[in-house]
């Protein structure tokens, strides 16, 4: 058909649907698909939090504390959070609660630090028999790479009095919290 001057081809589209509509349809995914964005921030939350587990597992520790010696600061049987990780926390220092390897594999004992590594120590704090240079009145010193523990409940406690200080590799970590 020849076309006049005011006449003009239009294109023909399909009536109520537009040509963004109609190419949408045709692109349309099966039920249950996330979109890929969507999936991508599943993924790295996914992972984020399998690396905070990894790290959570490798670098902290829950103990139970067994017996009254470190009453009234913990008690018996609470459970305590213990960061293996003294690069996040810190070196350990006078003041901080920490757990130690004692006896067989899996038994640790919960102490505080009273003294570091050349520090001496309290001669007031009555020391075992066996350590006769307390009797003698020679003073004690912390040997390097070594901290002297002992309970908070003096009484109850078995700490370095009876077992002397304990080396810096047997400490297992710093108490971080408890329930």
């Amino acid at each position: 058909m020849p076309v006049s001057g005011h006449e003009a081809i239009l294109p023909t589209m399909e009536v109520g649907v537009s040509k963004f509509q109609a190419q949408a349809t045709q692109e349309a995914r099966p039920k249950g698909r996330l979109r890929p964005a969507a999936r991508n921030c599943f993924l790295v939350i996914a992972l984020l939090v399998f690396l905070f587990l990894v790290f959570f597992f490798f670098n902290f520790q829950q103990v139970v504390v067994v017996g009254a010696s470190m009453e009234p600061t913990f008690e018996d049987g609470q459970r305590i959070l213990v960061c293996k990780a003294l690069w996040l926390v810190g070196p350990v220092k006078k003041g901080d609660v920490v757990v130690i390897r004692f006896g067989a594999p899996g038994e640790y004992l919960v102490k505080r630090v009273a003294w570091v590594e050349g520090e001496g120590v309290d001669v007031s704090i009555p020391p075992p028999d066996q350590w006769d240079f307390f009797r003698q009145g020679r003073p004690y010193v912390v040997p390097s790479g070594q901290v002297y523990v002992l309970g908070d409940n003096l009484a109850a406690s078995e700490d370095s009095r009876s077992f002397g200080p304990v080396p810096l590799k047997d400490v297992i970590g710093k108490v971080w919290g408890s329930e």
